[in-house]
């Protein structure tokens, strides 16, 4: 089990790239949160099994139609036990 914060930098505000990460959440069975950025980034806390996250990174760095991704950062970060879901935070 991994947990990881990526920061996704490009077009990927206002063309539904919250709800394209949540999707491809549950098709990885992962957890965390997505979230928009005053910077206009987009910031994602992932958890699960690292052969999940990195299916679901490959995804994230494809984008959904309407995005145009330019740069994904990512840091590990501290296994939250309690995680239940993946959701969108507003």
């Amino acid at each position: 089990m991994k947990r990881f914060e990526i920061e996704v930098v490009g077009h990927v505000q206002g063309v539904g790239f919250r709800s394209f990460v949540e999707q491809e959440s549950l098709n990885w069975d992962v957890t965390g949160t997505v979230k928009n950025m005053d910077n206009g980034n987009v910031l994602i806390y992932v958890q699960g099994e690292e052969s999940q996250i990195q299916s679901f990174l490959s995804n994230i760095k494809k984008g959904n139609q309407f995005s145009k991704v330019e740069h994904v950062a990512t840091k590990e970060k501290t296994i939250i036990n309690d995680e239940l879901r993946f959701r969108t935070i507003y």
